[in-house]
């Protein structure tokens, strides 16, 4: 069983209200059985939603209180919620005793090499990835594939 970023199995989720279904992604899965998730929405972020970056580090940093997930043009804090569909994600990989994710590389949720901080791509990890590598789980960029 695996844990799936719910826009590359082409649901419409991303913050732009478009999918990114990958037919890589769905080659790979095929057999499986996934989990889709998409902490944003799950959050109740809305969709389409403004773009959001991470500001001051990584998904490790806001986790540990230094760094925050802010929406690129207004700068709102978004943290809490980006913190509550982490929270929701990792419970439905607890639910269903998922231990593999592959998800959306570049999201501050979901990114596990790359992610944006204050519009600059940087080595990082997003916010759900680092709470499910906290946990035990293994992440897989869907890049990876």
């Amino acid at each position: 069983m695996v844990l799936v970023s719910a826009c590359l199995l082409g649901e419409a989720c991303r913050y732009d209200g478009r999918s990114q279904r990958s037919e890589r992604v769905l080659a790979a899965l095929e057999g499986k059985s996934v989990v889709p998730i998409c902490p944003e929405a799950g959050a109740g972020m809305g969709i389409p939603r403004p773009p959001v970056d991470l500001s001051g580090g990584t998904g490790v940093d806001v986790w540990a209180g230094r760094a925050q997930a802010l929406t690129r043009e207004t700068r709102e804090d978004r943290t809490e919620a980006f913190r509550e569909g982490a929270r929701l994600a990792l419970d439905a990989a607890r639910r269903f005793e998922v231990p593999v994710a592959l998800l959306k590389e570049k999201s501050p949720s979901c990114g596990s090499q790359r992610v944006y901080d204050t519009g600059v791509l940087r080595p990082g990890e997003g916010i759900t990835t680092a709470l499910l590598r906290a946990d035990g789980r293994t992440v897989v960029s869907d890049e990876d594939l």
